[in-house]
């Protein structure tokens, strides 16, 4: 456990490092059409992402992960809150996009041995990567709203803080109750 907490913490690091080097180069090269393009939208942290997730894939993380929540298998209540504490805790650092694109195909194997339904899995999958878009530090619809609000990120994250609580609570409660999300998928599928 220590060792998956270092690998990510030093994933998210260099992430960052490189990120404020690359800001670093902007600003004393002055490039402004240049600057204007990443800076002016959210294009530079989605480019912190995508080098994060590159990292992440490199330490092996998502080997990691597997092992971790394998004695889990027995249980898949305690499976799916697992699985979803660790969504929260990558969608804190990447964006939405990179974080399925690396957890998917590294999760879905242990959810199908839990006896786990993939639509169930699916659904609180997005549910959980949407809360993501929200969740400091690199909520993308927080920087987002901030710039165009022309606002600090202090006032939006307090601002949305009681939305994003309860949208936890409601993803948290269909974790223990899956029946509030098969019921109704069971009328399309």
């Amino acid at each position: 456990m220590p060792k998956l907490i270092a690998l990510y913490i030093w994933s998210v690091a260099i992430g960052f490092g490189l990120s404020a080097v690359f800001l670093a180069l902007m600003l004393w090269l002055d490039v402004a059409g240049l600057r204007h393009l990443i800076f002016g939208s959210d294009m530079g942290l989605v480019a912190a992402a995508m080098v994060s997730a590159w990292l992440i894939t490199v330490a092996q993380l998502p080997a990691e992960v597997v092992k971790l929540l394998q004695p889990l298998l027995d249980s898949p209540r305690l499976l799916m809150f697992a699985i979803m504490v660790l969504v929260i805790v990558v969608g804190t650092a990447m964006d939405m996009t990179p974080t399925i694109l690396i957890l998917t195909p590294v999760l879905m194997p242990l959810v199908k041995a839990a006896g786990i339904d993939p639509v169930y899995f699916g659904v609180l999958f997005i549910i959980n990567n949407a809360i993501g878009l929200i969740t400091p530090p690199v909520g993308t619809v927080l920087n987002t709203v901030a710039g165009v609000g022309k606002v600090s990120m202090d006032v939006v994250t307090r601002g949305v803080m009681p939305f994003m609580l309860a949208q936890f609570a409601v993803m948290f409660l269909m974790v223990l109750f899956p029946q509030l999300v098969m019921v109704p998928a069971r009328w399309f599928y």
